[in-house]
């Protein structure tokens, strides 16, 4: 049997459990680690988010990350993922989302490819995040853009009186 079409079954099975079993701190976590994603420490993952299917070693999520029901990470696009520099039809193993430490992703948001969160970023709800998001820096809309900066992290922990006191907002006419 190719060991190929084997290695995809397992995948796909794998990312089915994750969407729906119970545990976003640790059985979620734990298939998607088997499938091939990196994921941190004190990762939280909700029901329903579909993280990269068909190349999950392509996307790395930082420790204490908090990622709301119905996320969709994806991590390439069949025409771009082609590796160029030798011209053959492989998807090349580059990481091409990155998650990095204390980001909160709000229900519903879309992560294309080719991005990086960076730590403290807050993605909001049903946001479409198609650049990188500077560390501490809330992003909002389709195209996601940057509304406001974060004085701290909006962790699992945190109190969210504390994190809306310390949220500045960005002028929309600065660049």
């Amino acid at each position: 049997m190719n060991p190929g079409l084997v290695s995809g079954a397992r995948n796909r099975v794998l990312q089915v459990l994750a969407l729906y079993v119970p545990g976003g701190d640790s059985a979620r976590v734990m298939l998607h680690r088997l499938r091939g994603v990196q994921i941190g420490k004190d990762t939280w993952i909700g029901c329903d988010t579909l993280i990269e299917p068909s190349y999950p070693t392509r996307v790395v999520i930082g420790d204490r990350v908090a990622i709301g029901i119905r996320v969709l990470i994806l991590a390439h696009f069949a025409h771009h993922g082609r590796n160029r520099e030798t011209g053959d039809g492989a998807i090349d193993d580059r990481v091409s989302v990155r998650i990095e430490d204390d980001v909160f992703i709000g229900p519903g948001a879309i992560i294309m490819p080719n991005v990086t969160l960076g730590a403290g970023a807050v993605v909001t709800a049903g946001s479409v995040v198609t650049r990188s998001v500077a560390p501490l820096t809330m992003v909002q809309g389709n195209p996601a853009r940057p509304i406001a900066r974060c004085g701290i992290p909006l962790g699992l922990d945190t109190p969210v009186k504390e994190f809306y006191r310390r949220l500045t907002p960005i002028d929309a006419s600065d660049p």
